[in-house]
């Protein structure tokens, strides 16, 4: 079986997305330290703020959102479209636009109307476009290196924007939660690493589960955005189709729809994300509405997440979702890295754009 044979991965895996993912501990505390050093924008007047982004660079946004929620002293909103809703203006918002190329054509529109509507402008990005843009109007520029796939990036995309608000004053955070949650991270690789047998290992046993069924995840407030994480890992890594929920929402319309068609309930795969912090409610709705997918003839799982915090168990269970997409790659026999479908689409976007030109 490939998934007890790792020297083979590097055959599937020439660009080693497994070595990103690996990573990705050392990621999330070098973004908070790199944090630390870059100057803020002044936000005397902001009453809000708006994070701009697509895919790899505004799941950070939605990680960060959900996670400070109970310490949030303003709105925190992910913007993932062109332009920007008519209250950000006048200064009263803070607009962080992140983009890991820097190039991402609607969150550069996001950026230039915040600046047409007098926000507060800041950019998170590796360079290109976006960190020229920023520059002309005398905007901090948050840059930070990283030579991957925007979606190997999330550490970036999300402990550089902890840094800014927590600097900012907009949430509160103790570094030491960010250590905690790297050993709990470590210690869960431990057990779910390239090296560990199927027969030990979570990950690949989850990623076997996935083989041939539509997985679906489910996730209650701050593992909501890691069930949506998980779904995208998923269609970018094995190229699988899959799909997110979020409690308590899913309990008010998706439950009812288990009873057609029957031909695929078997070969579905729901997955609850669960955290001993979240709200007592939640967790009972997990276990009703489990309950009711399992007598429906729905194959159900529930996934603990590790550490302490809900900082880490935020992060090991995004990570786990990492290493099970990557693993169910190999199982497909799918090159984890490229994204040519995507890359397609740009480029059609792209010759459109300089025809309308």
């Amino acid at each position: 079986m490939i998934l007890d044979e790792p020297e083979r991965f590097k055959e599937l895996d020439p660009l080693d997305m497994l070595g990103y993912i690996n990573d990705l501990p050392d990621q999330l505390k070098a973004a908070w330290e790199l944090g630390q050093q870059y100057p803020l924008p002044d936000v005397d007047q902001v009453t809000q703020v708006v994070i701009a982004g697509m895919g790899g660079s505004a799941i950070g946004g939605d990680l960060l959102a959900s996670y400070a929620m109970p310490s949030a002293k303003v709105p925190i909103l992910v913007w993932r479209n062109y332009d920007l809703p008519g209250f950000v203006s006048n200064g009263r918002t803070l607009l962080i636009a992140s983009s890991h190329s820097g190039n991402t054509e609607e969150t550069l529109s996001a950026f230039d109307r915040a600046v047409e509507q007098g926000a507060v402008v800041m950019a998170v990005t590796t360079g290109g476009t976006l960190a020229k843009s920023a520059a002309r109007v005398n905007a901090p520029v948050w840059s930070f290196e990283h030579d991957g796939q925007p979606r190997s990036a999330v550490g970036f995309s999300f402990g550089l924007l902890l840094a800014a608000l927590t600097r900012l004053g907009f949430i509160d955070f103790h570094a030491k939660d960010l250590n905690e949650t790297a050993a709990a991270m470590y210690a869960q690789m431990s057990e779910i690493g390239a090296e560990v047998p199927v027969s030990s290992n979570l990950a690949k046993r989850m990623a076997g589960q996935f083989m041939g069924r539509w997985p679906t995840l489910i996730g209650s407030e701050f593992l909501a955005p890691v069930a949506r994480r998980w779904r995208t890992q998923l269609a970018e890594i094995p190229k699988a189709v899959a799909q997110f929920e979020e409690l308590p929402e899913a309990d008010h319309n998706m439950i009812e729809g288990v009873q057609h068609p029957e031909s695929l309930f078997g070969p579905t795969m729901v997955v609850f994300l669960r955290s001993t912090l979240n709200h007592p409610r939640n967790l009972k709705r997990i276990e009703a509405t489990r309950s009711i997918l399992m007598v429906e003839g729905f194959n159900t799982d529930i996934l603990e997440a590790q550490g302490q915090s809900r900082l880490a168990h935020q992060w090991t269970s995004l990570h786990l979702g990492d290493y099970v997409a990557y693993y169910l790659a190999m199982a497909y026999g799918t090159d984890p890295t490229p994204v040519p479908i995507m890359q397609d689409l740009k480029r059609r976007l792209s010759e459109d754009r300089e025809s309308d030109g």
